[in-house]
Protein backbone atom coordinates (compact mmCIF):
# COMPACT_ATOMS: atom_id res chain seq x y z
CA UNK A 1 0.00 0.00 0.00
CA UNK A 2 1.11 3.74 -0.94
CA UNK A 3 2.04 5.47 2.34
CA UNK A 4 -0.16 8.65 2.70
CA UNK A 5 1.88 12.06 2.51
CA UNK A 6 -1.04 13.44 4.73
CA UNK A 7 -0.32 14.80 7.95
CA UNK A 8 -1.76 15.41 11.60
CA UNK A 9 0.47 18.57 12.10
CA UNK A 10 0.56 21.42 9.36
CA UNK A 11 3.90 21.29 8.18
CA UNK A 12 6.17 24.62 7.92
CA UNK A 13 6.20 26.45 4.82
CA UNK A 14 2.79 27.76 5.42
CA UNK A 15 3.54 32.04 6.08
CA UNK A 16 -0.02 33.30 5.59
CA UNK A 17 -1.72 33.31 9.02
CA UNK A 18 -5.01 33.80 7.47
CA UNK A 19 -4.79 30.92 5.48
CA UNK A 20 -3.02 29.00 8.46
CA UNK A 21 -6.21 29.86 9.88
CA UNK A 22 -9.03 28.54 7.57
CA UNK A 23 -6.66 25.54 6.98
CA UNK A 24 -6.73 24.75 11.36
CA UNK A 25 -11.14 25.96 11.92
CA UNK A 26 -12.31 23.47 14.14
CA UNK A 27 -15.78 24.37 13.11
CA UNK A 28 -17.85 24.30 9.70
CA UNK A 29 -16.16 26.05 6.59
CA UNK A 30 -19.54 26.66 5.25
CA UNK A 31 -20.63 29.03 8.62
CA UNK A 32 -17.32 30.53 8.83
CA UNK A 33 -17.95 31.29 4.71
CA UNK A 34 -21.56 32.61 5.30
CA UNK A 35 -19.73 34.86 8.22
CA UNK A 36 -17.07 36.19 6.05
CA UNK A 37 -18.68 36.95 3.26
CA UNK A 38 -22.32 39.18 1.89
CA UNK A 39 -23.38 36.14 -0.40
CA UNK A 40 -22.26 32.34 -0.55
CA UNK A 41 -23.25 29.28 -2.47
CA UNK A 42 -22.54 25.46 -3.19
CA UNK A 43 -21.91 25.13 -6.85
CA UNK A 44 -22.36 21.11 -7.40
CA UNK A 45 -19.73 19.79 -9.92
CA UNK A 46 -20.17 16.43 -9.82
CA UNK A 47 -21.60 13.31 -8.05
CA UNK A 48 -21.76 10.18 -8.58
CA UNK A 49 -20.66 6.39 -8.61
CA UNK A 50 -16.41 6.43 -9.00
CA UNK A 51 -13.31 5.60 -7.77
CA UNK A 52 -11.55 7.12 -4.60
CA UNK A 53 -8.28 8.66 -5.38
CA UNK A 54 -4.89 6.64 -4.50
CA UNK A 55 -4.19 8.27 -1.73
CA UNK A 56 -7.83 8.06 -0.05
CA UNK A 57 -6.99 4.67 1.05
CA UNK A 58 -5.17 6.00 4.27
CA UNK A 59 -8.76 7.78 5.55
CA UNK A 60 -10.41 4.67 6.25
CA UNK A 61 -10.87 2.80 3.06
CA UNK A 62 -9.86 -0.13 2.13
CA UNK A 63 -8.04 -0.37 -1.30
CA UNK A 64 -9.62 1.75 -3.77
CA UNK A 65 -13.52 -0.27 -3.31
CA UNK A 66 -16.38 1.85 -5.79
CA UNK A 67 -17.47 5.14 -3.70
CA UNK A 68 -19.97 8.24 -4.21
CA UNK A 69 -17.81 10.65 -5.37
CA UNK A 70 -18.97 14.43 -4.38
CA UNK A 71 -17.23 17.64 -6.06
CA UNK A 72 -18.68 21.05 -5.67
CA UNK A 73 -16.71 24.93 -5.33
CA UNK A 74 -17.67 26.74 -2.12
CA UNK A 75 -18.39 30.48 -3.42
CA UNK A 76 -18.39 33.74 -1.27
CA UNK A 77 -19.11 37.10 -3.00
CA UNK A 78 -18.98 35.14 -6.50
CA UNK A 79 -15.19 33.97 -6.15
CA UNK A 80 -14.23 30.46 -5.50
CA UNK A 81 -12.63 30.29 -2.44
CA UNK A 82 -12.65 26.47 -1.80
CA UNK A 83 -12.94 22.97 -3.74
CA UNK A 84 -14.56 20.23 -2.03
CA UNK A 85 -14.27 16.73 -2.56
CA UNK A 86 -15.88 13.82 -0.69
CA UNK A 87 -16.59 9.97 -0.82
CA UNK A 88 -18.72 8.22 0.69
CA UNK A 89 -18.35 4.09 0.33
CA UNK A 90 -20.78 2.49 -1.55
CA UNK A 91 -20.62 -1.24 0.64
CA UNK A 92 -22.83 0.21 2.97
CA UNK A 93 -26.18 1.79 3.09
CA UNK A 94 -28.05 4.38 5.16
CA UNK A 95 -28.62 7.37 6.33
CA UNK A 96 -25.73 9.07 5.30
CA UNK A 97 -26.18 7.88 1.73
CA UNK A 98 -29.55 8.52 1.48
CA UNK A 99 -28.49 12.58 2.78
CA UNK A 100 -25.38 13.06 0.24
CA UNK A 101 -27.54 11.82 -2.33
CA UNK A 102 -30.25 14.50 -1.82
CA UNK A 103 -28.18 17.55 -1.14
CA UNK A 104 -27.63 19.18 -4.46
CA UNK A 105 -26.16 22.26 -4.11
CA UNK A 106 -26.62 22.34 -0.38
CA UNK A 107 -23.57 22.20 1.60
CA UNK A 108 -22.62 18.53 3.16
CA UNK A 109 -20.75 20.67 5.58
CA UNK A 110 -24.08 21.89 6.88
CA UNK A 111 -24.92 18.56 7.67
CA UNK A 112 -21.96 17.09 9.34
CA UNK A 113 -22.09 19.71 11.75
CA UNK A 114 -25.78 19.89 13.18
CA UNK A 115 -26.19 16.43 12.95
CA UNK A 116 -25.61 15.24 16.84
CA UNK A 117 -24.55 12.00 15.38
CA UNK A 118 -21.47 12.64 13.23
CA UNK A 119 -17.64 12.27 14.87
CA UNK A 120 -15.28 14.13 13.35
CA UNK A 121 -11.78 12.16 13.24
CA UNK A 122 -8.03 14.26 12.94
CA UNK A 123 -7.60 16.57 10.22
CA UNK A 124 -4.94 16.10 8.03
CA UNK A 125 -3.31 18.20 5.68
CA UNK A 126 -1.06 18.27 2.47
CA UNK A 127 0.54 21.16 -0.09
CA UNK A 128 -0.87 19.79 -3.40
CA UNK A 129 0.97 20.36 -6.81
CA UNK A 130 0.77 20.51 -10.28
CA UNK A 131 0.78 16.05 -10.05
CA UNK A 132 -1.91 15.94 -7.53
CA UNK A 133 -5.23 15.06 -9.28
CA UNK A 134 -6.94 17.26 -6.62
CA UNK A 135 -5.28 19.96 -8.01
CA UNK A 136 -5.78 19.50 -11.10
CA UNK A 137 -9.86 19.12 -10.81
CA UNK A 138 -9.66 22.67 -8.95
CA UNK A 139 -7.32 24.04 -11.91
CA UNK A 140 -9.77 22.89 -14.20
CA UNK A 141 -12.36 25.15 -12.69
CA UNK A 142 -11.13 27.84 -10.70
CA UNK A 143 -7.54 29.65 -10.55
CA UNK A 144 -5.00 28.72 -8.87
CA UNK A 145 -1.14 29.06 -8.19
CA UNK A 146 1.52 27.17 -8.18
CA UNK A 147 0.29 25.11 -5.07
CA UNK A 148 -2.56 24.36 -3.21
CA UNK A 149 -3.22 23.76 0.45
CA UNK A 150 -5.74 21.31 1.07
CA UNK A 151 -7.22 19.30 4.26
CA UNK A 152 -9.13 16.19 5.35
CA UNK A 153 -10.89 14.75 7.52
CA UNK A 154 -13.21 11.33 8.05
CA UNK A 155 -16.71 11.84 9.35
CA UNK A 156 -18.15 8.86 10.99
CA UNK A 157 -22.02 8.10 11.23
CA UNK A 158 -22.67 4.61 12.95
CA UNK A 159 -21.24 2.29 10.73
CA UNK A 160 -20.70 5.09 7.77
CA UNK A 161 -17.72 7.07 6.93
CA UNK A 162 -17.37 9.53 4.45
CA UNK A 163 -13.45 11.20 3.82
CA UNK A 164 -14.19 15.09 3.09
CA UNK A 165 -11.51 16.92 1.36
CA UNK A 166 -11.07 20.79 1.00
CA UNK A 167 -8.54 22.48 -1.23
CA UNK A 168 -7.99 26.11 -0.35
CA UNK A 169 -8.45 28.09 -3.61
CA UNK A 170 -6.21 31.63 -3.79
CA UNK A 171 -9.24 33.73 -3.22
CA UNK A 172 -9.62 32.29 0.38
CA UNK A 173 -7.36 34.71 1.64
CA UNK A 174 -9.73 37.86 0.63
CA UNK A 175 -11.88 36.68 3.22
CA UNK A 176 -11.29 37.20 7.09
Amino acid sequence: MKRSKWRTRLAGGLRDPLLRSWLTEPGSLTARCQRASASFRVCLLRYGKGRPLADESAGGRRGREPAWVREVLLECDGRPVIFAHTTLSTATSGRLTRWMSRLGSRSLGSLLFAHPGFRREAIEYLRLDRRHPLYQRAAAVAEVGDHLWARRSLHRLRAQRVLVTEVFLPAITRLR
